[in-house]
């Protein structure tokens, strides 16, 4: 019985069900708290993970996404942008997920025209929206966020649930907002007047 337990073939198949076993549970546990969005692993907004916090003690946006697509302030125009920036833009795939700066109070979650599907919120005197946001709202008007809770994703660039949207890409469909492509576009309004982001971040 034993010389046939250690025959060659028996070993083999033992090193199979072993690795099999092996490689399963490792991705089981690899992936048990990743969501998968254009092949690259985004967190799960109900697990705390950490971003930058500035120096004025705000968190950044976006986590894993530092590439400013476009500043505040003036720029040169197009047929789909206007020459002054009222915001930053901060590029990032559709569906990753963004943060509050700061804490406050969820204050607005819809259609915004120009700025898409919009997330507002409002923290004393600065008034800060996320747009281009998806139109799948993960928070509620009224809600209150700390900062570095995640509030919602980046939307997509094609929406086509608003009647009449003026807003179009080069095809003709209709988009989220003044946009080209997936981002997330942050204003922060400083008693009504807009200022610049990075100051805070």
């Amino acid at each position: 019985m034993l010389k046939k337990f250690f025959s060659s073939r028996y070993i083999i198949i033992s090193l199979i069900v072993f690795l099999f076993i092996y490689l399963y549970s490792f991705f089981n546990l690899y992936f048990a708290n990743y969501t998968i969005i254009n092949d690259n692993p985004t967190p799960n907004p109900n697990i705390n993970y950490q971003t930058s916090i500035s120096s004025k003690c705000f968190a950044w946006p976006v986590p894993g996404c530092k590439t400013i697509t476009s500043y505040f302030g003036y720029r040169q125009g197009s047929a789909v942008v206007s020459s002054y920036h009222s915001g930053l833009d901060i590029g990032a795939p559709t569906g990753t997920y963004f943060v509050a700066i700061t804490d406050g109070t969820i204050v607005n979650t819809g259609w915004t025209g120009s700025g898409g599907f919009t997330i507002t919120l409002v923290n004393q005197n600065l008034r800060i929206s996320y747009c281009h946001s998806s139109p799948d709202f993960i928070v509620k008007i009224g809600q209150k966020v700390s900062r570095g809770e995640v509030i919602g994703q980046v939307g997509p660039k094609n929406v086509y649930t608003i009647p009449n949207n003026p807003y179009k890409d080069s095809k003709g469909n209709p988009t989220n907002g003044a946009m080209t492509g997936p981002h997330l576009h942050l204003t922060i309004r400083k008693d009504g007047v807009a200022v610049n982001p990075l100051d805070y971040l």
